[in-house]
């Protein structure tokens, strides 16, 4: 499985910056996203950073994929707090998907 994975900026070097996560730390290459500062988050994919992401957005993703991977080795999970930004809303469709928006 391929996810992208939420990490914490320690430090910041040209086109690369020092990040935590799971008690490592990782370079990730930030051309993508530009300089960052400590204490920033970024989605990260195969050791690039591939966006920015506020503090809130990177929690919601760490809680949801730890509880994947604890799903996948068999340990119970609250999959209600696990996705609770998910659980009391309806599923949208991105805007160029719309009705509006189709030929």
């Amino acid at each position: 499985m391929c996810v992208g994975l939420p990490m914490r900026v320690v430090e910041n070097g040209a086109g690369f910056a020092l990040c935590h996560h799971d008690g490592a730390l990782h370079s990730i290459d930030t051309a993508l996203v530009g300089e960052c500062a400590p204490g920033e988050w970024l989605m990260t994919f195969l050791g690039a950073a591939r966006e920015k992401m506020d503090e809130e957005t990177a929690l919601q993703t760490l809680a949801a994929t730890d509880a994947l991977a604890a799903l996948m080795r068999g340990e119970p999970v609250d999959l209600d707090a696990a996705f609770a930004d998910l659980i009391a809303r309806e599923p949208q469709l991105p805007d160029h998907l719309m009705p509006e928006y189709r030929p």
